[in-house]
């Protein structure tokens, strides 16, 4: 009895990642040294099977269009905004007033170049006292898609583009055969039965995974929100950087959890720990709200584990492969540290959410319970002071003049204002006071 030696099977895995922020999955090739037996086998099958088995591809990138959404809803709604606030019938004066309607209020009262606070909160600014005693928490999601001015909307969607479309790009992939339709119609029953069990079952997971990205932007920022409210409860909050910091912390996760993948990933992973660090180093200067940076980094950190997970290489080679090459054991999907990963974080993600929303909503300040944590967001020095604390002020009328004194300094200024209306009186007073 003749006796035929299985061929040997090389794989050569093309695996890097970029600079700390995307990463590349190059398709498996697959080399042999055939015995003459095995070679007409394969000739005879390759012969009889149509294009779709010699097309395949294996994470063909996705074309963008989520994140660029975001950033196209987020400016819509600062336009919104300043319509809103329309500073020339609302303050005594404005900034770039040539924008007529949509001019700023003045450097004084907002140095971004944006609203004032009280057209922020009608957007639906973060404000815990009427998500507590208002009980409209829908803030926490609102206020992710508001911004202070045009500065801090253009840092915000720049630092958004470049890191959401390159996770887009890489996971909103999707692993399909790639068919010629012309030879599909040539098929036998088993190629059709391939095409509808294979083909579009994984156009349908791309845009699942499209999706997850939006999920993991949005449910980052809601966490940013939610710590940000159990710590800062003096101001109003806005702001997408939550959301933005969420998808670094996914970025990390992600590297984490496909470790095994990659090549130079102690590189990339020191470089992104580094830009990380930066960037919540910078969270320390005044008027940054570092606890949206952390909440939302730490949410972002534990969903990429969740929504992040990438199958191993051994898997995905030997599902793609021809059935002439295929040999061994069947590969696990997914390894099990992976599995660990995601249900360890899937507990943490959900019951710290709850726990934060309850003790939210029932009034509960953190600074009561850690009389350092301020230090996270702000540390004062000689240049700057760190007092968060509304301001407000005592008015006298007499005929159209009004004298604005403030309640903390006793500081007072005197206004020539014909009926004036409260959003006029809390602008000079935030002016006067700051």
């Amino acid at each position: 009895m003749a006796e035929t030696h299985r061929p040997e099977i090389q794989l050569k895995v093309n695996s890097r990642r970029g600079l700390g922020v995307g990463n590349v999955i190059h398709p498996v090739e697959v080399e042999s040294s055939p015995t003459p037996l095995l070679a007409a086998q394969r000739a005879g099958y390759q012969s009889q099977t149509p294009s779709p088995f010699r097309e395949i591809k294996h994470f063909k990138k996705w074309f963008p269009w989520l994140i660029p959404s975001f950033v196209i809803a987020d400016v819509v709604m600062f336009i919104i905004t300043m319509y809103v606030n329309n500073c020339p019938k609302n303050s005594v004066t404005c900034i770039v007033t040539f924008l007529g309607r949509f001019s700023f209020q003045p450097f004084k009262e907002n140095p971004l170049l944006g609203p004032s606070s009280s057209a922020l909160e009608k957007m639906g600014a973060l404000d815990v006292n009427k998500v507590v005693d208002d009980h409209q928490g829908w803030r926490l999601i609102t206020c992710i898609w508001l911004h202070g001015g045009l500065l801090h909307l253009l840092a915000n969607m720049l630092s958004l583009l470049v890191i959401g479309i390159r996770l887009e790009q890489e996971f909103g992939f999707s692993n399909h055969i790639n068919f010629n339709f012309h030879n599909l119609f040539q098929c036998h029953n088993v190629q059709l039965h391939t095409y509808i069990h294979t083909y579009i079952p994984t156009h349908l997971s791309a845009s699942l995974f499209t999706v997850r990205i939006g999920l993991l932007y949005i449910i980052s920022g809601f966490g940013g929100s939610l710590l940000s409210a159990l710590f800062l409860q003096s101001n109003i909050s806005v702001g997408a950087s939550g959301a933005v910091f969420g998808l670094l912390g996914a970025m990390l996760s992600e590297l984490i959890t496909n470790w095994t993948i990659y090549a130079n990933k102690l590189a990339a992973l020191v470089t992104l720990v580094i830009i990380i660090a930066i960037n919540l180093a910078v969270g320390i200067l005044p008027h940054v709200d570092n606890f949206a940076h952390l909440g939302g980094f730490s949410s972002g950190f534990l969903l990429g584990f969740v929504f992040l997970m990438r199958p191993q290489f051994g898997w995905v080679s030997q599902r793609y492969a021809p059935p002439y090459s295929r040999a061994g054991a069947n590969k696990p999907k997914y390894k099990t540290y992976q599995r660990v990963l995601w249900v360890l974080s899937l507990i943490l993600v959900v019951t710290g959410m709850i726990v934060g929303l309850v003790a939210l909503l029932r009034g509960v300040n953190l600074n009561d319970h850690c009389s350092w944590c301020h230090y996270m967001s702000c540390v004062p020095t000689s240049r700057w002071s760190c007092d968060t604390s509304a301001v407000s002020c005592v008015s006298e009328q007499t005929d159209n003049q009004y004298t604005l004194t403030c309640s903390d300094s006793g500081k007072n200024g005197t206004y020539t204002l014909t009926d004036p209306n409260t959003s006029q009186l809390r602008g000079l007073c935030s002016q006067l006071c700051r």
